[in-house]
């Protein structure tokens, strides 16, 4: 079977997703260019260099709909001839997009893609699309559908993490990523964000915290007990499902969740003669990809049976990584990561994660696996593994090897 290279990974910088924060005014098809822009002048393509852009985005609604993978190659400097493929597996849909053009690839369809994503969370709410799955009463009733915060809570409470447990792993995001910005980590992989004008928007991840301590988020409320215990009393449906439980314990709030923002990122992905067409060196193979589907009302467990599944498919063990990047949802689902395969923190997410820089969703399955590769490289590291707990109960991972 024909092999499966990353040739170059960039993203943008987060911004806030909200009115004042720095891309709000850019739109989820001017930056999805920009991305494709840069991964085009790096890499010196030309004409017809990629079969495919496969663009992950989650609220395919308004400017982000109308398959806005397309939208994204004809806002860019690429061919025309170029088609683009919008795909959405919720949060894992950047991830899902490297997935589906590795496979591609390596099934002998088309010599290079591009992968990526794009949420502008800011200017595209979250959930504005609407889900059956939450607003059909027939399908929510029978899947004891409940919020994901709500589900966060569950596992919390299902797996013995306390809110003392989900505040440390927040307070060490922020430290980490902090530490990684300082020491230009993530310089690789950046580019800045620029206005019509050519000047830069943001060149750097601004949801950050640094400051932040065990003291700091201690003061703030959970903030899925209401809507878990008050109206709709979602609790009653997660009891139903898990009386053994018999309480939800509340431990997540704002500081411990992941944060909302705008973002994108992309991926070159390529075989061995697409390199040698364009003299540009592979970075990484990819070894591995896998997807499962889940307990839909716990919902975020998927990185766990997933990552099992990729390492029994691929026939490797968990020994077998040097790191491992985890999509930092909600601090239990980290937590529950590292419980589950007994892996030690210190290869877990080690530039922070989302907890500290935030998810712009339809991207952030690209982005780990560019800092992954990154960290890889940095560290002289071999074995890297992407994972990230999807919505509706579902997983995704990815296994890479620095070449």
């Amino acid at each position: 079977m024909t092999e499966a290279y990353i040739y170059d990974a960039v993203r943008s910088p987060r911004g806030k997703g909200r009115k004042d924060g720095s891309l709000h005014e850019v739109t989820a098809a001017r930056l999805s260019a920009q991305m494709l822009n840069a991964i085009k002048e790096r890499s010196g393509l030309s004409g017809h260099a990629v079969e495919d852009v496969i663009w992950g985005n989650v609220t395919q609604v308004g400017e982000q709909g109308g398959c806005l993978a397309r939208t994204a190659v004809l806002a860019s400097d690429l061919d025309e001839r170029i088609p683009g493929l919008a795909i959405n597996r919720f949060c894992a849909s950047g991830l899902e997009a490297v997935n589906l053009s590795a496979n591609q690839i390596k099934g002998g369809a088309g010599m290079a893609y591009i992968a990526g994503g794009v949420e502008m969370m800011g200017r595209v709410p979250m959930g504005s699309d609407g889900a059956a799955i939450a607003v059909d009463p027939s399908i929510a009733m029978n899947t004891y559908f409940v919020p994901q915060g709500i589900s966060a809570d569950i596992i919390a409470t299902e797996y013995g993490f306390s809110r003392d447990d989900a505040d440390a792993l927040a307070a060490e995001s922020q430290k980490r990523s902090a530490a990684a910005w300082a020491d230009n980590r993530f310089a690789k992989s950046i580019v800045p964000v620029l206005d019509q004008n050519g000047l830069t928007i943001l060149d750097r991840d601004e949801y950050m915290r640094p400051g932040t301590d065990m003291a700091a988020l201690a003061k703030l409320k959970p903030a899925f007990k209401d809507m878990g215990e008050v109206m709709p009393g979602f609790d009653k449906v997660a009891l139903m499902k898990y009386p053994h439980l018999e309480t939800i314990n509340h431990i997540h709030h704002a500081g411990n969740s992941s944060g909302i923002v705008d973002g994108s990122a992309a991926v070159l992905i390529g075989n061995k003669e697409f390199g040698e067409k364009y003299g540009i060196k592979p970075r990484a193979r990819i070894r591995a990809t896998a997807k499962i589907g889940t307990d839909p009302t716990i919902m975020l467990t998927g990185p766990v049976p997933a990552t099992q599944k990729i390492l029994a498919d691929s026939g490797m063990s968990i020994s077998d990584i040097d790191l491992f990047e985890v999509n930092e949802a909600f601090a239990s689902v980290v937590l529950r990561f590292m419980q589950a395969f007994d892996v030690d923190s210190s290869k877990v997410n080690v530039n922070g994660g989302s907890i500290a820089m935030g998810h712009p969703l339809g991207a952030t399955g690209a982005i780990i696996i560019g800092t992954l590769l990154d960290e890889l490289e940095r560290t002289g590291k071999g074995t890297g593994l992407a994972t990230l707990c999807i919505a509706s109960g579902m997983g995704a991972a990815t296994i890479i090897e620095r070449m």
